[in-house]
C-alpha cells in the first residue's frame, strides 16, 4: 500500500508565503535608516523612564522594546550635542525594530532645557553639553545600561552608539568600560591613543568623507588599535558630510547613500557582537 502524501492546500501555501513576505518586509524595515518623524507612530512600545544612579542623581531616558519572544541585548543611544531630540528617539525605535532593547538617556536631565523632553532647544542644549563633566556623563550612561540590562526582557550585555558629540562619547565609553559588548561611532572624534589599551569592545567607526575635523583623529586611533590587537573597523563614505545620518537629504544624495549603507552595518555589528556571541 502506498504511503499517503499530504499536499498543502492553496490557502496554507498562501499563508506561508505571506508569513515569509512579512518577515522579509520586517527585516527590510529594520535595515532602513531612522526617519526624521516622531516615533509616536511606531507599533513598538516606547516609554519614558527615570533612572536613579548609585550617586543619587536621575537620568530621564526614552526606552523602546522590540517585538520578539526572547530576551534581547541592550543598546544605549547617545544623543548629539542638540540633546535628546525626536530624531534620537527615532533612532532608538529603529534599533528596537532590529530586535534590541534601545534606551536613549537624556544627559541634560538636570539642566532644565527649554522644550525638553520632547523638543529641547538646540541652542540651550549645545551650551549645556559643553559644560558637562565627562565623568558624570559616563557614569550616567552606565547606570542607564545597568537599568536596561536588569529588565526581565533583557540579556545581560549592552552596546552603545552615538552621533557627533555622542559618537566621541561612544568611543570614550569603550575606553572606560572594558565589559562593554560593542560600540558604534558615527562621525565622532577618537580618544587619545594612549587610552586605547583599555578598549576591549569591538568598535565600528562610520565617517563622512568630507568631515576632515573628525577624520583627522581616525588614522592614529586605527594604527593604535591595530598594534594593540583590538577591533576597530573604519568605514568612510565618499562625499557624505558630518551628521549624514540625521541630515539624510543633504550633500546631493551622498548623505542618503551613506546612510543606506551605514545603518545596516550598525545593525549587523550589534547582532554579531551582542546577539550572536
Amino acid at each position: 500500500m502506498k504511503a499517503l502524501r499530504t499536499v498543502p492546500s492553496t490557502t496554507a501555501l498562501l499563508m506561508l508565503a505571506a508569513c515569509a513576505a512579512g518577515v522579509q518586509q520586517s527585516e527590510e524595515a529594520a535595515l532602513t535608516p531612522p526617519p526624521a518623524a516622531s516615533p509616536a507612530q511606531s507599533p513598538r512600545h516606547g516609554e519614558w523612564v527615570m533612572v536613579r544612579t548609585p550617586q543619587g542623581d536621575s537620568v530621564r531616558s526614552w526606552l523602546v522594546y522590540p517585538e520578539r519572544s526572547t530576551q534581547a541585548p541592550v543598546v544605549v543611544v547617545i544623543h548629539e550635542i542638540y540633546g535628546l531630540t525626536p530624531w534620537i528617539r527615532g533612532v532608538a525605535d529603529q534599533l528596537a525594530a532590529a530586535g534590541f532593547i534601545a534606551v536613549a538617556p537624556d544627559l541634560l536631565t538636570a539642566h532644565a532645557i527649554p522644550g525638553a523632553p520632547l523638543n529641547p532647544s538646540p541652542e540651550a542644549a549645545t551650551a549645556a553639553i559643553r559644560a558637562l563633566n565627562t565623568d558624570d556623563v559616563h557614569r550616567q550612561l552606565r547606570a542607564v545600561a545597568d537599568y536596561a540590562m536588569g529588565l526581565p526582557a533583557a540579556l545581560p550585555r549592552y552596546g552603545i552608539v552615538g552621533f557627533c558629540w555622542g559618537g566621541a562619547a561612544s568611543f570614550e565609553h569603550a575606553v572606560r568600560y572594558p565589559d562593554l559588548g560593542a560600540a558604534v561611532v558615527y562621525y565622532g572624534a577618537s580618544p587619545p591613543t594612549a587610552s586605547l589599551a583599555r578598549v576591549n569592545a569591538p568598535v565600528l567607526g562610520l565617517y563622512g568623507g568630507i568631515d576632515e575635523r573628525v577624520n583627522a583623529t581616525v588614522p592614529s586611533a586605527d594604527s593604535a588599535m591595530r598594534s594593540l590587537g583590538r577591533t576597530f573597523r573604519v568605514i568612510t563614505y565618499e562625499g557624505a558630510g558630518h551628521g549624514f545620518l540625521r541630515q539624510i537629504d543633504g550633500r546631493d544624495g551622498a548623505n542618503r547613500a551613506a546612510s543606506e549603507r551605514a545603518w545596516p552595518e550598525t545593525v549587523a555589528w550589534f547582532r554579531q557582537h551582542l546577539e550572536n556571541r
